[in-house]
């Protein structure tokens, strides 16, 4: 529908904006899976993991949008972050947290 094509077009350059950016956020997290292994720090860190759930639900009530979503999306980014760190840790096919 020509009406929409606006707001598609709109919506395609957040997204890959979204994207640059959780693909940014991915190579940090890697680069702290790398210290966490020179260091012999824990991958799995609960009270990190936590406060980073809570931002994400703050941010979005500050935002105007649903708290739980933003959770949710905080925990989806961090099972891939987990991912990556199992993967740099301990190896490609391995997973403890």
């Amino acid at each position: 529908m020509e009406i929409l094509r606006s707001f598609r077009e709109r919506i395609e350059s957040l997204d890959e904006q979204l994207a640059v950016l959780i693909a940014d956020r991915l190579a940090v997290c890697s680069e702290v899976a790398l210290v966490k292994k020179a260091e012999g720090i824990p991958m799995m860190q609960p009270d990190r993991v936590a406060a980073v759930r809570a931002a994400y639900a703050d941010r979005g009530r500050a935002l105007g949008v649903s708290p739980e979503f933003m959770s949710e999306l905080a925990s989806l980014l961090i099972s891939e972050a987990c991912r990556l760190e199992d993967e740099i840790i301990d190896g490609p096919g391995v997973r403890t947290g």
